[in-house]
């Protein structure tokens, strides 16, 4: 196979798995005092007992940074008509600390002080279990040890976009 023909396909790769949809979430942390919130589309059940995600986030993450030390941090899953808060927290020019979190109604998690994001699907709490860092991403693996959830649609990220409903299958 010749070098323009794995290129290729690494590209065609690429873009099937960006055809994996996934619910989009915010992810806080507060450590010594300074919240920081991050979006993050690749959110991952790892295992039921114990109840452990994986959270994917670019490298150098700040956010893993902080997690790691607080040893905990909060998944925030956004309903539809949440996608604004998705983008203020991909954006990598939003202000630090506290001032991200400016206009948008949340509380403090009882156990980490970390920010719940109101009008969300679900909030879980989660102990950081261990962190790898792989290609130009990290990976924090996390028991979740607290939760709650509500009723709504979830905003999902589908093919590189973040799109209020899931695709539909087949013709209308």
């Amino acid at each position: 196979m010749t070098t323009a023909s794995l290129a290729s396909n690494h590209d065609l790769a690429r873009e099937a798995l960006r055809r994996i949809a996934s619910g989009v979430t915010v992810l806080t942390v507060n450590h010594d005092g300074l919240r920081h919130g991050t979006t993050v589309s690749a959110i991952v059940p790892v295992s039921r007992d114990p109840l452990v995600l994986g959270a994917c986030l670019r490298s150098p993450s700040g956010f893993t940074r902080m997690a790691k030390a607080a040893k905990r941090f909060c998944v925030n899953v956004l309903a539809e008509e949440q996608g604004w808060l998705a983008s203020r927290f991909a954006d990598p020019q939003r202000r630090p600390g506290d001032a991200q979190f400016q206009a948008v109604a949340w509380r403090a998690c009882t156990l980490t002080g970390a920010p719940l994001l109101e009008g969300c699907l679900a909030h879980m709490t989660c102990e950081v279990l261990d962190d790898h860092h792989i290609g130009d991403h990290d990976l924090l693996v996390a028991q979740a040890v607290s939760g709650a959830h509500y009723d709504g649609t979830p905003l999902i990220s589908f093919a590189g976009s973040v799109i209020r409903q899931p695709p539909k299958e087949g013709p209308p």
